[in-house]
């Protein structure tokens, strides 16, 4: 591509034709403040924080304009600075500015341009505001209208990443807002509480319904044994909230921090993901020898399970009947753990640590209950468990590298991918082909489904056949692969669904990084290293060599698919109409 040479803050830069200013400063290392800007999602120069000089004083949105050649662009003068502030300053004005009890406090966009432009919670315009609500309608979220500085951001991922539309700007003018459809609660729509709203939001206008409270009522309650599992792409995020770089595998102080809280024990939801495998891949190889429902699409994602439901009730019948890792683990845990220890199940609190939003509606759906009490108590997000361990003093920096408690902290490499698009479906690969083959798997990378792309495709012969997956991470991606599947344009055995983009690396529930940080830097892939790192340095990498695993079904569960394995290990699902709960 041919390439344009402008001018920005006097210096030559040569950038791409096509590119627009803000694009081309980046080239120049000059980094331009953005509000509503997200890359590919949300280019609609809403906020104007962006605007710069160009040649000799016209103002424009950096984000949309077009470079072209012998443009001067100045990107930092007196002009600029005031320009951007009285924009903050009328920002302000119709904003709750309650800063210090926000849930975003220290971590705000708005808050953090506010400061390197010096406004301050007393400069702005006296005048009327719009009216605002708050909604706590829906199982995982709030939204508070009254922090809400309509920048689109939700409604862009809504609409053009997730494909769902149950959030946007109802009125027009000053009355405009962002809310559902005929001022419907989030709760009463279709919405799938993937949270990636939340993730996108620069403000606390989002947040995730919070459980600390009662996680350390329990705690405090000495009746109580009181145990929590880590999901696997908790250790790859939690760092972030302590000042860590993106890529960080923070494990070893996770667990040492659990512990410091109160938790009577700390395990890993990878014996859950490794259980997940054993069932979910005897399913499989069950449907391709018996002539089952094909292709079989995994459950892991609740989520995605619900925009199944929602979206394409006809496809219900291949959803994977088994429960998700968080699941499966609190049915054990209040089984085959409570019988081991001598404990009464109800006095048993199951707490999870989730990069996901929907985990808090996937713990009060029905038929997640097996041993006659929730699965799971408490699901909390991975920024929930930073305030927690931040309230409670602890120095996480600071804490020794500390190792999960047994048998129900023992994973595989299997497991840890997990919290990566396409790391399902390789996991479950590396049991079935052993399984079907009867030989052992030399070549356990099945690079094949690895990657951040949206849609991945890979055929393998195994067993005198060829085994046709596919991997869709994100919903809109999952929305054009089930429309291929249903049309007949594609035909496959097993299908991966992540319901956020990058699988859970990039959930809802993880740490929130800026614009700026998410339009240059490949957050997901980074994360995602984390667990392939993890996997690659493992003594034990396929979920049926797991001891732990191998114990539970010889002394408790019996064998994959059995009787008791199905009453506590698999669940039913609901065909659900568009806007039903």
């Amino acid at each position: 591509m041919e390439n344009i040479t402008i001018k920005i803050n006097g210096m030559d830069v040569s950038a791409p034709a096509g590119s627009t200013i803000l694009e081309a400063a980046r080239i120049a290392h000059v980094e331009i403040p953005t509000l509503c800007f997200l890359k590919d999602i949300n280019e609609i120069a809403a906020c104007r924080i962006c605007t710069v000089e160009i040649n000799g004083g016209k103002l424009a949105a950096s984000c949309v304009y077009p470079i072209n050649a012998g443009m001067e662009v100045w990107t930092n003068t007196p002009k600029l600075r005031e320009y951007r502030k009285k924009t903050l300053q009328l920002i302000l004005s119709n904003h709750n500015r309650s800063c210090l009890s926000c849930v975003r406090s220290g971590s705000c966009e708005l808050q953090e341009l506010c400061k390197e432009l010096g406004v301050d919670n007393e400069d702005y315009y006296d005048g009327a505001q719009t009216d605002s609500c708050i909604d706590d309608s829906a199982a995982h979220m709030v939204r508070d209208n009254s922090k809400c500085i309509l920048c689109r951001r939700c409604t862009a991922v809504c609409e053009h990443v997730q494909e769902i539309n149950v959030i946007g700007p109802n009125d027009r003018g000053f009355a405009t807002f962002i809310g559902s459809p005929f001022d419907m609660g989030l709760g009463d729509t279709s919405c799938v509480s993937c949270g990636q709203c939340i993730a996108v939001c620069p403000t606390g206008a989002l947040y995730e319904k919070s459980c600390i409270d009662e996680v350390a009522a329990a705690i405090a309650d000495p009746g109580k044994h009181v145990i929590i599992q880590t999901a696997p792409a908790v250790r790859a995020g939690l760092g972030e909230e302590f000042g860590y770089p993106i890529g960080t595998n923070a494990e070893g102080k996770m667990v040492a921090a659990l512990r410091r809280l109160g938790f009577n024990s700390v395990f890993d939801t990878n014996f859950g993901a490794d259980l997940t495998i054993m069932e979910e891949a005897n399913e499989f190889i069950d449907r391709v020898k018996n002539g089952g429902v094909l292709p079989m699409i995994t459950s892991c994602s609740p989520g995605w399970v619900k925009y199944c439901e929602h979206y394409f009730p006809e496809m219900t019948e291949n959803l994977s009947s088994c429960k998700s890792p968080q699941q499966m683990f609190g049915a054990i845990a209040k089984s085959y753990y409570a019988e081991k220890m001598g404990i009464d199940p109800k006095d048993i609190v199951s707490v999870s640590v989730m990069p996901c939003t929907a985990k808090k509606f996937e713990i009060g759906r029905k038929d997640e209950a097996a041993n006659g009490f929730p699965d799971v108590d408490y699901s909390m997000t991975v920024r929930e468990l930073a305030r927690m361990i931040k309230l409670a003093g602890i120095r996480f920096t600071e804490l020794p590298d500390e190792e999960f408690d047994t048998p129900l902290g023992l994973g595989t490499g299997a497991a840890v991918i997990f919290g990566a698009t396409g790391g399902v479906m390789e996991a479950a690969l590396r049991t079935a082909v052993e399984t079907l083959t009867g030989e052992e798997l030399l070549q356990l990378d099945f690079t094949d489904v690895r990657g951040t792309e949206g849609i991945k495709e890979a055929t393998y012969h195994v067993a005198g056949m060829d085994v046709k997956v596919a991997i869709a991470s994100g919903l809109g991606n999952a929305k054009e692969l089930l429309n291929k599947v249903k049309s007949g344009e594609a035909d496959y055995h097993f299908i991966e669904i992540m319901g956020c983009p990058g699988g859970c690396v990039n959930g809802g529930g993880q740490p929130q990084q800026p614009g700026h940080v998410r339009n240059t830097v490949d957050i997901r892939a980074l994360r995602a290293k984390v667990l392939y790192d993890e996997d690659a340095g493992l003594a034990i990498r396929k979920s049926h060599e797991n001891p732990a695993i191998k114990e539970l079904y010889d002394t408790f569960l019996g064998e994959p698919g059995s009787e008791k394995a199905h009453h506590l290990l698999h669940t039913t699902y609901v065909k659900r109409k568009i806007n039903e709960i």
